[in-house]
């Protein structure tokens, strides 16, 4: 790890900044490649996730770097010249710019770049260009800011008035949504269990959603209630997943095929063991090995889930609707209609 001192008078992330501008100009870092991540920097210089948000912050004012969601930062296309660099730094935003809706974007953007865990209230105020205290104006703490981004994340995707025909089309619909919204930010799935759910807004819209397609259906609340769980723990569940792995790719810098081709040893060792036949059969039938793809794991699964529930929300249903049918009316008192004599 590479300590920074003072001796050069300098702040550590100029220091920082002067480095990896080096890298670029002479070369070694190219247009599109990824320049150290604010949780590489803070280790490799020994400084703060804040102070490496700065030195990243600088690079890209400088329009060096840019961000591209779930890649991170990278060297931009072209190096400016010097002076439209001094320029561009001499004219950070200004404290009068600062809004809260600046804050949270902001928040989300590095977020979706960094991962959550590289998110803190003076990396915002960092990326921004303002005080390290000015967002605290704001909003009053990060768990609060995180609350305030997952509902603007969650926002971001509306329906169409007319609801699809069908309840089976209406669930698609919301949980293709909300798969559309994991994938763009993968930490919102980080955010909360089933046990202990996140309360936003938001997020409360796509439940009422799947809640209202399996409503006027026969059920019961409890069950009615568990198949929406069920529905949506498939959802968030399998975008836990999508967070894990570039959180991975991030600190280990191997994609997720060039992880497995370094386990491939072990892989083979477990298979042929004898231990697991049936592991060792399905493996040996894959002639370019197993494809995870998430997009269609969730697509399968979410087909399978309805394809469960059907009876349970149709069969009862069938049943009310044949009883309503085929209930006979009340037979009249025909006494009542009898004239007195």
């Amino acid at each position: 790890m590479t300590k920074l001192t003072n001796a050069s008078g300098r702040p550590p992330y100029l220091r920082i900044v002067a480095e990896i501008r080096r890298r670029i100009e002479d070369g070694e870092l190219g247009p599109g490649d990824r320049v150290p991540s604010t949780r590489r920097i803070a280790g490799e210089w020994g400084v703060a996730l804040a102070t490496a948000t700065k030195a990243l912050s600088t690079l890209r004012l400088e329009g060096l770097v840019e961000t591209r969601p779930r890649v991170g930062t990278v060297v931009a296309g072209s190096t400016p010249a010097t002076q439209p660099r001094r320029q561009m730094l001499s004219a950070p935003s200004s404290e009068q710019e600062l809004t809260l809706d600046r804050i949270v974007r902001t928040a989300v953007e590095i977020a979706d770049t960094e991962g959550l865990s590289a998110l803190s209230m003076r990396g915002v105020a960092a990326r921004l260009g303002v005080a390290a205290m000015s967002p605290y104006r704001y909003v009053p703490s990060k768990d609060d800011l995180v609350l305030l981004m997952a509902d603007a994340a969650f926002g971001e995707e509306t329906y169409p008035a007319d609801a699809p025909e069908g309840w089976r089309s209406r669930i698609e619909l919301a949980a293709r949504t909300l798969w559309t919204l994991y994938r763009r930010h993968p930490w919102l799935a980080q955010l909360g269990s089933l046990s202990r759910p996140l309360l936003v807004p938001n997020l409360m819209r796509h439940g009422e959603r799947m809640l209202s397609a399996l409503d006027g259906h026969g059920l019961d609340p409890t069950t009615l209630f568990d198949a929406y769980v069920l529905i949506y723990s498939h959802v968030q569940g399998l975008a836990v997943h999508l967070e894990w792995e570039a959180h991975a790719q991030a600190s280990t810098g191997q994609s997720e095929d060039q992880w497995m081709d370094s386990r491939a040893p072990v892989l083979r060792e477990l298979a042929q063991s004898g231990r697991f036949p049936t592991f060792a059969k399905v493996l040996a039938a894959f002639d370019d090995g197993y494809d995870l793809c998430f997009d269609a794991l969730f697509e399968s699964g979410l087909t399978a889930l309805l394809d469960g529930l059907t009876p349970l929300v149709e069969g009862r249903a069938a049943i009310r609707r044949y009883s309503d049918r085929t209930r006979r009316p009340a037979v009249p008192d025909r006494a009542a209609d009898r004239p007195v004599r």
